[in-house]
């Protein structure tokens, strides 16, 4: 007779998988790598606004910008999509809901924020126009692995450090506007303006928001909701401003 063994519902795992602060499960899970504890993304976020203690274990992240010491957990996050029914297709429905009603239809954007061409550029492009793509092959829509991401447009400006010599490196993009998934992250915006700017590899450079430096794990949705909408005077689109990295230390 064969042995029967014991099997596991998803509450055996939900200590491992359910977010301190809000105790649902982790939505874009992210680890504080001082002490290793995960919190959802935004949850971990809106609490190092008010403190820069870990909430769980109390220790301090950082003295200044805890938000640096901040990093997505991938892996986590596929295991708990694979775990948890129907959860990966809850959140893309309310992403998608969420960016229908705030995505701003100026410059000529239109309502939804799905590009509905499929050969719109990801980063990869600056200002290069899309309109054509649908002509391409299937073999160059196939490369295109961020065509049904809510899309981004945004602003890259140089911001120059006069004060600081041998800076002349970095200047401004020939095209400063690029349109792209709204799911990119500061460094892969880091490794765009490098290859654009031709820098050499060991340079490093900072990405700033509204003056606030930004972590490169952050999404461009992420700092257009937290950092950019929230200020009234804001247009479309957003302005991310770029210059040599100041070392504080």
């Amino acid at each position: 007779m064969a042995a029967t063994g014991r099997k596991h519902l998803v509450r055996d795992f939900n200590h491992f998988i359910t977010c301190y602060l809000c105790r649902g499960y982790l939505i874009k899970p992210t680890t504080v790598t001082e002490c290793l504890h995960t919190f959802c993304k935004s949850c971990i976020v809106q609490h190092f606004e008010e403190s820069n203690d870990c909430p769980k274990c109390g220790i301090q992240v950082h003295e200044t910008n805890p938000l640096e010491m901040l990093r997505l957990d991938n892996t986590l996050e596929e295991i708990i999509f694979k775990l948890v029914p129907g959860l990966r297709e809850k959140e893309e429905q309310q992403e998608l809901e969420f960016w229908k009603k705030n995505q701003p239809k100026e410059n000529g954007q239109a309502e939804t924020p799905r590009c509905q061409r499929l050969g719109l550029p990801d980063v990869g492009v600056d200002g290069g126009d899309a309109g054509d793509d649908d002509d391409d092959d299937d073999g160059a829509a196939d490369d295109d692995y961020h065509r049904s991401d809510p899309q981004i447009a945004i602003c890259l400006d140089c911001l120059r450090n006069t004060g600081q010599s041998g800076e002349s490196t970095v200047t401004d993009l020939m095209k400063r506007f690029i349109r792209c998934s709204s799911r990119v992250t500061v460094g892969t915006i880091k490794k765009f303006l490098s290859l654009k700017l031709k820098l050499p590899s060991s340079y490093e450079l900072d990405v700033l928001c509204n003056g606030e430096i930004m972590g490169r794990d952050h999404t461009l949705e992420f700092i257009y909701m937290t950092r950019w909408r929230l200020h009234g005077e804001n247009t479309y689109p957003m302005v991310l401003e770029y210059r040599p990295r100041i070392d504080f230390g």
